[in-house]
């Protein structure tokens, strides 16, 4: 095109050897709009706003919501041409294992994370984080009903106090009636008495993951990965205090804006309602 103001259109033809009816063809077609112009920012919209967390699957449910009809590998494919990459989850876990201190559990839970109503079935864990010379900690309880986070804790130190006190927030959900089987590892936390005897008060049963098995409480391993992924891993904080700020935002738009496939394209707080209202 820039050699078109300085010379003939006939002879710049000519040279490359193309047809003049070719020429204008693939001029028209470049200076059209593009007809999935509005499908392009309706995805832009749903990644930018998530965070650049949702993958081509969850953005194809929302799509999907707001009323397009379209295949998920149609997303994928533009998501790709647009350079929107999800982030993807690294492996890396907190082991509070230290040997038998206590009472061990048995694996009551045996991978059947399904609940058919909340406060069936709960677990938990904790995981570290790292900034600078400082660690941080995170002791979530998940219901299994909605996967919803329903309490948490945070320190910079993983002893009983945050365990117990994320537990104890957890048991003020409870109605009467309700006592939950709470699944857990055999971190040293879980056995300890104080633990035990908080679920015991509560008419909980305890349940505990095989030694060495992170894959019997996978729900709550898969959490970490993707809060890690998709909060910690690309973002410098520069004290823990942004980490806790950032910690409990992140659990706040997990339980009530972050959707799931897993729960009909809704988030778990939407899930639970929609559940509760039927």
């Amino acid at each position: 095109m820039a050699l078109k103001a300085e010379h003939r259109l006939d002879v710049l033809l000519d040279i490359a050897s193309v047809a003049r009816s070719t020429f204008f063809y693939h001029q028209a077609r470049f200076q059209a709009p593009d007809p999935q112009e509005a499908l392009k920012t309706a995805i832009t919209r749903i990644f930018t706003t998530n965070h650049a967390r949702y993958g081509h699957r969850r953005i194809h449910t929302e799509l999907l919501k707001q009323g397009w009809e379209l295949a998920k590998k149609t997303v994928l494919k533009l998501m790709r041409a647009l350079g929107l990459t999800c982030k993807v989850r690294r492996k890396k876990r907190y082991n509070s294992y230290q040997g038998e201190q206590g009472k061990v559990a048995p694996n009551l839970l045996n991978r059947k994370f399904d609940a058919t109503a909340p406060n069936q079935k709960w677990v938990t864990d904790v995981t570290e984080f790292s900034v600078g010379d400082r660690k941080l900690y995170l002791s979530p309880v998940m219901d299994l009903f909605d996967r919803q986070i329903i309490a948490h804790s945070i320190s910079t130190s993983p002893n009983l106090a945050l365990t117990n006190t994320s537990l104890c927030q957890a048991l003020t959900c409870l109605q009467p009636g309700q006592q939950p089987l709470v699944h857990s590892d055999q971190g040293f936390q879980y056995q300890h008495i104080s633990w035990q005897a908080l679920l015991e008060g509560a008419g909980a049963v305890q349940s505990m993951s095989r030694k060495g098995n992170c894959y019997d409480n996978a729900v709550m391993e898969n959490f970490f990965g993707h809060l890690k992924e998709e909060l910690f891993h690309h973002v410098r904080f520069l004290s823990t205090d942004a980490l806790e700020a950032a910690l409990n935002e992140y659990i706040r738009w997990y339980n009530t804006e972050r959707i799931s496939t897993k729960l009909e394209g809704l988030s778990p707080v939407q899930y639970r309602a929609q559940a509760l209202a039927a």
